[in-house]
């Protein structure tokens, strides 16, 4: 009896402990907060980010990422990948050139009101990325001078699983 009970005192242990690691380094649990990336998330939807993809691959196009706001620490932004390094990327007439091309894209469904910083010509560097929220009319994203291009160091991951609710899954 007390040879199980030692058995099952380690099992539970090396579960605790995977369970410690996978949720340190490689998956997060995060939370939406506002309308910007409606209507692909929304407040009720339980999302996880993977953290360890990007250390394999780089981000591309299209990818929403999560990442770290760089004025207030423990506050994270939920966007979509727009731009890469070294494009170029501007919004005129509603619609997204990259490398003065228009983007083809479903995700925005609207045209864009508000170009704001992107109403002129921006080029990313070569750690920089351009994202917008879906909702792309009520977004704070790099339109705006005060999130701007985001350098890769400020990525945490991926979003790799919308848990719930079930019918969006």
């Amino acid at each position: 009896m007390k040879k199980e009970l030692l058995k099952f005192v380690r099992y539970l242990l090396g579960t605790v402990v995977l369970a410690i690691l996978i949720v340190s380094f490689w998956i997060q649990k995060v939370d939406i907060y506002g309308v910007s990336m409606k209507p692909t998330l929304s407040e009720e939807d339980l999302l996880f980010v993977d953290k360890m993809i990007y250390r394999f691959m780089k981000p591309e196009r299209f990818d929403v990422i999560v990442f770290d706001y760089r004025y207030r620490k423990e506050q994270y932004y939920i966007k979509r990948i727009i731009g890469l390094p070294g494009e170029t990327i501007q919004i005129c007439g509603g619609q997204i050139w990259v490398d003065g091309s228009l983007l083809e894209e479903i995700y925005g469904k609207e045209p864009i009101a508000d170009p704001k910083r992107a109403a002129l010509p921006i080029t990313l560097g070569e750690d920089e990325y351009f994202v917008l929220g879906d909702n792309r009319n009520d977004s704070s994203d790099s339109r705006d001078s005060d999130i701007a291009d985001i350098k890769r160091d400020q990525i945490i991951g991926k979003l790799s699983m919308k848990m719930w609710p079930m019918e969006r899954v």
